[in-house]
């Protein structure tokens, strides 16, 4: 199973809004994430840094096509624009993934 790390910034004084938003993820939204293959995917923070984790059941590249041809990932982005500064990637339209570079079985 193919694994995808992102990385993001919560604006200054948003983390709170930004963690509620998350507990109160849109039901749509948590189904096209599973429809994509997305699965055991957390977030965590450190200060205003944001680092995202989930394991792809459909592979990396299905699990951001997905995404990035779906309208409620578009209209969730466009809520988040006021809590957060996230870089797409312009190919994929998802997150960039960052590259790994250790990884203990």
């Amino acid at each position: 199973m193919e694994r995808y790390a992102w990385k993001a910034t919560v604006k200054e004084g948003k983390l709170d809004e930004y963690i509620k938003r998350h507990n109160n993820i849109w039901p749509e939204l948590k189904e096209l994430l599973k429809s994509a293959g997305i699965c055991n995917y957390s977030i965590w923070n450190c200060g205003n840094e944001l680092f995202g984790y989930y394991e792809c059941e459909k592979g990396a590249s299905f699990a951001a096509k997905t995404q990035a041809n779906s309208e409620i990932v578009d209209k969730w982005n466009e809520y988040m624009k006021d809590v957060m500064i996230m870089e797409m990637d312009k190919v994929t339209g998802a997150q960039p993934k960052l590259d790994e570079v250790f990884y203990l079985k």
